[in-house]
């Protein structure tokens, strides 16, 4: 700030003042291009993120539909008859099977 105390003149005063006046627009002038720059990346960084959750919602629809059509074809399946469920039940206990001799491989590849 400006030592105000001194005996100067109006002269010196108003150039002290002008000194002042320039040194801080100097330094709105940087906070203000530093706003700028900040504001543009968070822009940027909201883009890219819109366009990512875009191809997830289109992932998620494709998925969706994948599973619609699974869940009726088993459907199908359970209602069909007696024959149906037994091989029903065969390939669950398969896969059962099957996933925990891949745990079993997996965690034993591990250590």
């Amino acid at each position: 700030m400006a030592d105000w105390s001194r005996g100067h003149g109006p002269g010196a005063v108003d150039e002290m003042l002008d000194a002042e006046n320039k040194l801080l627009a100097d330094q709105l002038a940087t906070k203000v291009s530093r706003l700028k720059s900040l504001a543009l990346d968070i822009d940027k960084e909201t883009e890219d993120h819109n366009a990512y959750l875009d191809g997830m919602d289109s992932n998620f629809l494709s998925t969706t539909g994948l599973l619609t059509g699974s869940v009726k074809r088993f459907s199908n399946m359970v209602r069909s008859g007696r024959d149906n469920r037994r091989l029903l039940c065969y390939v669950s206990i398969g896969l059962i099977l099957l996933f925990f001799v891949l745990y079993f491989i997996v965690s034993r590849a591990q250590t």
